[in-house]
């Protein structure tokens, strides 16, 4: 899907402020690491995952996601009066109902003429969010859109190490599992209008996308568990990456020399230097946030490129790629000039 019109305006990140480091967990697991003979300091070793990080006790999704939003909102310079939807794209949700959106349109005190709900797609649910922003900006639809995420891996964490240690716990439950424990907490929010109305906005050019749903048991989550094939899952979405890698290609001119700054959704470093080997991908390119910030699911995509963006990495002009896989597995790829 191509847009001629679309720019994002305003881009924001927060960083949750507990820092837990994998060799905390594993002292909290090490009965069960000893139990099963499974050495510690795998995730450090294997994942590359340092830390991750916490909210507060009690802070909800909505919260974080108003804050980003705020701060979006803010560095755009736009009236919120003219949002016309909020959308929200978070794994992590307040409740079943209301929508967390709701919540955050709420927080925010958007019009009430704004539209607001939440959309699923594992980690590549804000990726999906700016493709339905663009299509309501550019049939004139709305003026603004805003896209917002808000992630905590804090009771998944804990409710997955209290199994773990549960003696009846077995190592192919334990391997099930683990890699819940890649999960990190973060937040991002972006703002999105028409280029036409905003010079200095920062063009989104739309991108591909591509499913491979005969692999949608591989990794199956719940509010206190994440059940994964790792293995499994590692190679059917890198190959999946490469089919959309080779349709970035041919629809959007894509190559690895072409592209100046590459923001990866980042699992661990198993799946980051799997997929940028397979594709050919100069890894001085990419910002690795993973070793310690952890798997931030689908706000991980717009929280690389707003670090990468206050690191000062990406500058005028640059050609951005912004590339994900998620549960099911779909994959997208798509593009920024900046």
């Amino acid at each position: 899907m191509r847009f001629t019109n679309v720019s994002i305006l305003g881009l924001a990140h927060l960083d949750a402020p507990h820092r837990v480091t994998s060799a905390e967990l594993d002292v909290r697991l090490a009965p069960a690491l000893e139990r099963l003979g499974v050495r510690p300091g795998l995730l450090e070793a294997t994942a590359g995952i340092v830390a991750r990080r916490f909210w507060d006790e009690g802070v909800m999704p909505s919260t974080v996601a108003t804050q980003a939003a705020e701060l979006a909102i803010s560095r755009a310079g736009i009236d919120r009066e003219r949002i016309g939807v909020v959308m929200n794209t978070s794994v992590c949700r307040d409740y079943i109902e209301p929508s967390t959106a709701c919540l955050v349109h709420g927080n925010l005190g958007l019009p009430a003429s704004c539209l607001n709900f939440d959309v699923g797609n594992a980690c590549l649910a804000f990726l999906n969010g700016i493709e339905i922003a663009g299509l309501m900006l550019e049939s004139g639809q709305i003026d603004y859109a805003l896209v917002v995420d808000g992630e905590g891996s804090r009771f998944v964490t804990e409710q997955t190490l209290e199994r773990m240690l549960d003696p009846a716990c077995d190592a192919a439950s334990f391997r099930s599992q683990f890699a819940a424990l890649t999960l990190g907490s973060g937040a991002a929010a972006m703002v999105l209008g028409r280029s036409s109305d905003h010079a200095n906005g920062h063009r989104y050019l739309g991108g591909v996308t591509l499913a491979a749903s005969e692999h949608n048991r591989l990794c199956v989550g719940h509010t206190d568990r994440m059940d994964t094939d790792t293995r499994t899952l590692l190679f059917a979405g890198v190959e999946l990456a490469g089919r959309t890698w080779q349709r970035a290609h041919e629809e959007l001119g894509w190559s690895a020399e072409a592209l100046d700054e590459l923001v990866l959704h980042q699992v661990s470093r198993v799946h980051t230097d799997t997929l940028a080997a397979t594709l050919g991908l100069d890894d001085a390119k990419i910002l690795r946030v993973y070793p310690e910030f952890g798997n931030i699911g689908p706000a991980g995509v717009p929280y690389v490129l707003s670090k990468a963006v206050e690191a000062g990495r990406v500058t005028s002009g640059a050609r951005v790629a912004l590339m994900g896989i998620g549960s099911g597995l779909n994959c997208a790829m798509s593009e920024v000039v900046w």
